[in-house]
C-alpha cells in the first residue's frame, strides 16, 4: 500500500497506478496549538510505502517520524519512503566551528525510520552514495535529467544543452549522451544566494536552440545568468529544464525577463512548470528493492 498526505494526493495516486498497488490518505488535523494529529488506515500490510517529498521540510519531517513510527505498530513490516525531493542534503560539512552538519543529521534520522529510501538527485556534493548520510537503509537514486531530455528533445530536437556550473556536469553529460546531443559547462561564483557570476566558455552557440539544464532551481538568478551569456553569444531560443522546481514567487517572471522562453521541472516538487511526471520510473524504483526478511535481501 502506498500512503499519502492530501496535499500530495495528485503525484502519489500516479505513483499508486504506475506501482500497481492500492493507495490511501493519511488523515491529518492541526489543532489550534499548531500540533498535529495523523490518522493512519488501521492495519497496513506488511510492505508499505510513505510518498512525501521533502521541500519546506521541516513540518514534514514531523509528520513522517509520526506516521513512520505508527505504521510499525500497524502492520508494516518492511517500510519504504518515497520522497522524490531529499532536503538538507546540501549542507554536508561544518564551515566554521559549531555549525549543524545537517546532511547527516537528517539522513540517520530518515535511516531509523525507513528500511529504503527512494529519492531523485538529491543534493550530494562530498559523498557518492545516499547510504553514506543514511546509513543501514537500502536506497534508490534516480536522475531526472533522463527524463527530462526526453521531454526537451520533443520540444527542441537537437538542442544545445548547458549546464550552468560544475555540479550539474553528471546530469548534463546523462541526458546529452542519452541523445547524443551537443553540451557545454559554464562555470560559476557564487558570492551570495542572489548574487551570482556565470562564465560560458567558447562553444558554438549563436543559431542554436539552448536549453539550460540542472537539478534545482530557487531564486533563478545562475539560471538568469546563463541565459544573459548565451543571449550575448547568438543562441536563436533558450529554455530552462530542473528536476526539483524550488521556485520562489519571482522567481519565473524574472527568468522571462532574461529571454528563457519555456521553463519546464518533474513533478518532483508541485509546480506550474511541471512538465514530466516521474512516476513511471519512481514505480520501477520501488519494485528493484528487496523487503528485508525475503529471499535475496
Amino acid at each position: 500500500m502506498l500512503l499519502y498526505l492530501d496535499d500530495e494526493k495528485e503525484a502519489a495516486l500516479r505513483l499508486a497506478a504506475a506501482a500497481d498497488v492500492p493507495a490511501a490518505c493519511i488523515e491529518r488535523h492541526r489543532f489550534p496549538d499548531g500540533e498535529l494529529k495523523l490518522r493512519l488506515p488501521a492495519q497496513l500490510p506488511e510492505r508499505t510505502m510513505l510518498y512525501r517529498s521533502l521541500d519546506n521540510p521541516n513540518e514534514k519531517l514531523v509528520e513522517l517520524l509520526i506516521a513512520a513510527q505508527t505504521a510499525r505498530t500497524l502492520g508494516a513490516r518492511h517500510l519504504d519512503l518515497v520522497a522524490p525531493y531529499l532536503a538538507y542534503m546540501r549542507q554536508d560539512m561544518a564551515f566554521t566551528p559549531g555549525e549543524a552538519v545537517s546532511q547527516r543529521v537528517v539522513g540517520r534520522f530518515l535511516a531509523g525510520l525507513f528500511d529504503a529510501i527512494v529519492t531523485v538527485d538529491p543534493h550530494l556534493h562530498r559523498i557518492d552514495r545516499l547510504e553514506e548520510a543514511a546509513p543501514g537503509v537500502q536506497s534508490v537514486v534516480l536522475v531526472g535529467a533522463l527524463p527530462l531530455s526526453d521531454h526537451i528533445v520533443r520540444q527542441r530536437p537537437g538542442a544545445l544543452l548547458v549546464g550552468p556550473d560544475a555540479e550539474s556536469a553528471q546530469w548534463v553529460r546523462a541526458a546529452a549522451e542519452r541523445h547524443h546531443l551537443d553540451y557545454v559547462i559554464c562555470t560559476k561564483v557564487r558570492r551570495g544566494d542572489r548574487d551570482v557570476a556565470v562564465d560560458l566558455p567558447p562553444a558554438r552557440v549563436a543559431g542554436r536552440s539552448a536549453v539550460i539544464l540542472d537539478d534545482m532551481a530557487s531564486t533563478g538568478h545562475t539560471l538568469a545568468a546563463a541565459a544573459r551569456l548565451l543571449r550575448a553569444a547568438g543562441a536563436t531560443s533558450i529554455d530552462a529544464a530542473v528536476t526539483h522546481a524550488l521556485f520562489t514567487p519571482q522567481a519565473l517572471g524574472m527568468l522571462q525577463a532574461e529571454g528563457i522562453g519555456q521553463v519546464w521541472s518533474t513533478d518532483c516538487i508541485a509546480h506550474t512548470s511541471n512538465a514530466v511526471q516521474m512516476a513511471p520510473v519512481l514505480a520501477q524504483a520501488l519494485r528493484s528493492i528487496t523487503p528485508a526478511g525475503t529471499p535475496g535481501a
